[in-house]
């Protein structure tokens, strides 16, 4: 249905492709989002979930999309304009992509879960120090004790945050583990946003 947008330039009654994605896990809500815009350009994406709204808008902004939520009978109704995605996706070229460290464990290596732990502080209190430096930082399974409350390398973690260091957490896995209160430090992903950022590093690096 039509939805009328005001705009200063008083364009009004933008047609927008509605995509109802309320009740639907991440990354569900995130690939429906980015086909339409693909197929459809313009559209209005409904999430009731606040990391599916979350994961929406980054994906609609990191494609050069103007966005606007709405927030109306207890959903979000995210309204996706399309004007800059075809630069975007020209600019974009097959080069060497960042360098991505990935975290499925929270301790370093198998055997004694001590000195795991102490090389696991280790590295990172090391990885800001060491060129060439990682770009992004995902961490999955265990891994998400490492960005949660009482975990020992928060300090590191942040003083990486600040550096530029991008860490993204994966939700399902802070559920699984009931630690999605608990985050300190990064932001709340799901697998679209990880796969993502893995198939288009020029390295990645497991942990």
């Amino acid at each position: 249905m039509p939805l009328r947008i005001l705009h200063n330039d008083k364009r009004i009654d933008e047609m927008k492709e509605e995509v109802d994605a309320r009740g639907l896990a991440c990354p569900q809500p995130v690939i429906m989002a980015k086909r339409t815009i693909e197929e459809r350009g313009n559209c209005v994406v409904i999430v009731d979930d606040e990391a599916a709204r979350e994961n929406v808008c980054r994906m609609a902004e990191s494609l050069g999309c103007d966005v606007r939520v709405e927030e109306k009978n207890g959903a979000a109704y995210i309204h996706i304009s399309r004007d800059n995605v075809d630069k975007v996706w020209e600019e974009k070229e097959p080069s060497a992509g960042p360098t991505v460290v990935v975290f499925p464990y929270d301790k370093m290596g198998r055997g004694d879960d001590e000195l795991g732990m102490l090389l696991m502080r280790a590295f990172l209190h090391t990885l800001g120090e060491v060129s060439p430096r990682s770009d992004v930082m995902i961490f999955f399974n265990a891994g998400v004790k490492l960005v949660t409350e009482e975990s020992e390398v928060l300090d590191d973690l942040h003083s990486l945050e600040k550096q530029g260091m991008g860490i993204l957490v994966c939700g399902t896995c802070l559920d699984y583990f009931g630690l999605k209160d608990n985050l300190k430090v990064g932001v709340v992903s799901n697998m679209y946003d990880i796969a993502e950022t893995m198939l288009s590093a020029g390295r990645v690096i497991r942990i």
